[in-house]
């Protein structure tokens, strides 16, 4: 089976956090069994999460080494193992609420986020935050006092705490820290810039207060696709006026540009971005967006063609005789220049 290839498991406990023993009794596992591992007092109960080759290669990506001094599972959890590992569980939420009160009384500038008693009710490991280094020497001798057992104070980081309080994230599923994503990586305002977020900080940020960590998924993608997207420094200039830059679509490769006189953007592909941005980088003004040839560089009208016309113009009108206008009579008569002769006694 290709399970039994590589004896080392993948464990996980309380709050996604997870750790690698070694199988030295070949134990035949199966994703999901309670198993009883070493710790470094007792024993604690853990659920296999990652076994084979898999943890080989998580093992391998991730630098642990694997030796002797590796912990190792002693065997299957039993029902009675199960049985203290669940009173042990109904011990964190109280000593959770002690824990804070005890913390105030003390007034250390500290945040408990989550306890967790080990199985066996020997250990109890505190988990904290704070901006601050925080002295916890009477704390610690208050808490042990309190719950009779050996404290351990670790401190975690803001997106740590999110992941072991866990919720649901604006997307509708459970925080990915929660779940599955185990290394936290750095997250800039930039990856929203390159992506074309708005920044809004209410929108960006995440149930721990700091960048989503989702921000880093898409951002590889959309760095390859802004390669060939040129870089607006200054506004375009044109005939019309200058043009500001107002967004840019990068899958659509469009970039939307707006005149101040006006409200509408026009949208321009990127090759016709480019060759403007040449034209004025030569100090040449193009007539508009769409017509990239100067008002003052274009084509001058043939004067030759439009005087030949006007040369046979005249040569028409020369060939024709002018018309003698006939001369109208002073006195009255028919259209026709016949006067008619004045009768006398209805005779003609």
């Amino acid at each position: 089976m290709p399970g039994k290839g590589y004896d080392v498991v993948e464990v996980k406990f309380k709050g996604g956090r997870k750790e690698y023993y070694r199988n030295v009794h070949q134990l035949d596992l199966t994703t999901g069994d309670y198993v009883v591992v070493e710790m470094q007092s007792g024993f604690h109960l853990g659920a296999v999460s990652m076994q084979g080759e898999l943890v080989r290669l998580q093992v391998k990506k991730r630098g642990v080494k694997i030796n002797d001094d590796t912990k190792v599972i002693h065997r299957l959890a039993t029902a009675k193992d199960l049985e203290r590992h669940e009173q042990a569980v109904l011990r964190d939420l109280p000593a959770l609420y002690r824990s804070r009160e005890i913390v105030r009384e003390l007034k250390l500038n500290m945040k408990l986020s989550d306890v967790e008693f080990q199985s066996d009710n020997t250990k109890a490991t505190f988990y904290y935050s704070s901006e601050e280094r925080v002295d916890f020497r009477e704390l610690i001798k208050m808490l042990a006092g309190e719950f009779k057992a050996r404290i351990e104070m670790r401190q975690i980081s803001l997106r740590q705490e999110a992941g072991r309080l866990g919720g649901i994230g604006s997307c509708g599923r459970e925080l990915c820290c929660s779940t599955w994503l185990t290394d936290f990586k750095n997250i800039a305002t930039s990856a929203a810039r390159y992506q074309n977020l708005s920044l809004n900080p209410a929108k960006l940020s995440g149930q721990c207060g700091r960048l989503k960590c989702c921000l880093n998924y898409e951002l590889e993608t959309y760095m390859d696709a802004l390669r060939d997207i040129p870089t607006i420094e200054k506004p375009l200039e044109t005939q019309k006026g200058r043009a500001w830059l107002q967004k840019t679509d990068i899958f659509r490769r469009l970039m939307w540009f707006g005149y101040s006189s006006e409200s509408t953007w026009h949208p321009l592909p990127i090759a016709r971005v480019v060759e403007i941005l040449e034209l004025n980088k030569r100090g040449v003004i193009p007539e508009s967006f769409d017509v990239l040839t100067p008002i003052g560089e274009k084509e001058p009208v043939v004067l030759a063609a439009l005087n030949s016309d006007l040369q046979k113009l005249d040569a028409k009108y020369a060939t024709r005789s002018p018309k003698k206008k006939k001369k109208k009579p002073k006195g009255g008569g028919n259209p026709g220049g016949n006067a008619s002769k004045p009768t006398t006694n209805g005779v003609a």
